[in-house]
């Protein structure tokens, strides 16, 4: 008897769950020097995310230096054994298919800061205040 089909809201928490398992064994393998590079192997790498495509055939990570020192190099490194680090994750993950990795900087903390200080400008802290006394 075949399967019933997952409900869109099953779906979107399936890749959600996978999208942590491989987040959670990417840093598995960065923290414990798995990885046989001196780039990847000198940095502290921090995986922030992993987005899932919806049929968990490619899988996106967002990575970011600890000391926010050579992102470009460290990503570069990363693209250099993503052969491994897939054999890794398809090892440890247990799907039919292994997702296929992607590496990506991550740009929330510096998009973050750039809303912050738009947040601290005098002009904008005039207009929210102006606003709260409504």
């Amino acid at each position: 008897m075949a399967k019933a089909p997952f409900t869109a809201q099953q779906h979107s928490v399936r890749v959600l769950k996978v999208g942590e398992r491989v987040r959670h064994i990417l840093s598995e393998l960065l923290a414990r020097g798995s990885v046989h590079d001196e780039v990847v192997s000198a940095a502290h790498i921090a995986v922030t995310e992993v987005r899932m495509s919806p049929d968990l055939r490619l899988a996106t990570a967002f990575v970011k230096p600890l000391m926010g020192a050579g992102e470009d190099d460290v990503v570069h490194a990363l693209r250099q054994n993503t052969a491994f680090l897939q054999r890794e994750v398809a090892q440890r993950l247990g799907l039919k298919f292994a997702p296929k990795l992607r590496f990506r900087k991550d740009e929330s903390f510096a998009e973050a800061d750039r809303i912050e200080s738009l947040l601290r400008d005098p002009r904008v802290r005039r207009d929210l205040d102006e606003g709260a006394a409504d």
